[in-house]
């Protein structure tokens, strides 16, 4: 399947989920404003009240909905409110930004869901694998070699198709602290070029495989 390209004068509609301080947010409109990424934010959807509270406050110009997963009763009824949410802000892309609940994925945003994950997919990845769990399992398992994958979400955790992803150097010395900063450098590259290829039309998804035009 071939994404849609978006005409040069429209940007993609992202809805940007968070779950935390929302630093990948402010990532990406940084990349916005300085014209690295055609885009804009149509919607921000935060999973709790910390969140949320975090990000209306530092960018207050933004549509920041809480939606909060433990009101919930299922993955399902959560899901329904959040892509009713994403229809009504006329997104039409969704933008997973450390944001920790499992979404069902309609037919009508089927690869239109991105994520980023901090470590190379398929490795260190799956249900409970975010945040320093991830890096302190690479550094238990003697890697010497991490970084972070851009991929599409799919219904299940990180294993949909790789965008892209970048590297860095894992240190004999490192705490899972320190190797998440030198990941969350690489990420902020990573998520913008992935989300500007979307944007010129160059991602094709071929089975479970991306392939990028040049």
């Amino acid at each position: 399947m071939a994404l849609e390209a978006t005409s040069k004068p429209e940007p993609l509609r992202l809805a940007v989920l968070v779950s935390g301080t929302g630093r990948t947010l402010t990532n990406l409109r940084e990349h916005i404003a300085a014209g690295k990424l055609r885009a804009r934010v149509a919607v921000v959807i935060c999973s709790n009240r910390k969140s949320y509270d975090t990000v209306r406050d530092a960018q207050p110009d933004l549509d920041v909905n809480l939606l909060e997963r433990k009101i919930y009763g299922s993955p399902a009824e959560f899901s329904d409110v959040a892509f009713e949410t994403i229809r009504e802000a006329g997104a039409n892309f969704v933008v997973l930004a450390g944001f920790l609940s499992l979404l069902e994925i309609p037919d009508d945003y089927a690869q239109r869901v991105i994520n980023i994950h901090p470590a190379l997919l398929p490795a260190f990845g799956g249900r409970g694998m975010y945040g320093n769990r991830v890096h302190a399992a690479v550094i238990e398992t003697g890697c010497k070699v991490t970084g972070c994958t851009v991929h599409f979400a799919d219904q299940t955790y990180d294993t949909g198709p790789i965008i892209l992803q970048r590297t860095c150097p894992v240190h004999d010395a490192d705490t899972p602290d320190t190797l998440a900063d030198r990941v969350f450098e690489q990420e902020c590259i990573a998520y913008p070029e992935a989300l500007q290829l979307i944007a010129e039309g160059r991602v094709r998804i071929d089975g479970r495989v991306t392939r990028i035009s040049s």
